[in-house]
């Protein structure tokens, strides 16, 4: 099925810990990090998930923020290193390609911000994403 989300890197399921109505996923990605995706208890059992069961996670452009240094007291847990590869600027958004351990993101910020962090091919960055902006898929 073909997806206009752009932002797909495949990892293995290490753990699941079900809740009531969501659960928490944490997948070890192919480039050696690591996520952790919060997503509905029935979903997770809709997919079959199981320690060792091989996804892809889902991530839409606009859900990854863009640090230009590890960021710590906060909540989002998800940080993937990497370097800017490519940018697009257009007049109100701008679109940063990541290459990251495994892979490339993609992140659509404001060109305002993109500009305050003074953002170019080469850059290292942190891409933020919070758990629950990661949704899950199996081959």
């Amino acid at each position: 099925m073909p997806l206009s989300i752009r932002n797909q890197l495949p990892g293995t399921v290490t753990a699941i810990t079900p809740g009531e109505v969501m659960a928490t996923v944490k997948v070890d990605l192919s480039g050696g990090h690591h996520l952790t995706a919060a997503i509905t208890r029935e979903a997770a059992q809709d997919l079959a998930l199981t320690p060792g069961s091989e996804v892809r996670a889902l991530v839409k452009s606009t859900e990854v923020a863009l640090a230009t240094a590890p960021v710590t007291g906060l909540s989002i847990r998800n940080q993937l290193p990497g370097t800017v590869s490519e940018i697009a600027t257009g007049e109100a958004m701008t679109s940063i390609k990541i290459t990251v351990a495994g892979g490339e993101l993609t992140s659509a910020i404001t060109t305002e911000a993109a500009t305050d962090l003074g953002l170019t091919p080469g850059t290292p960055v942190i891409a933020l994403i919070k758990s629950t902006e990661i949704s899950l898929a199996t081959p």
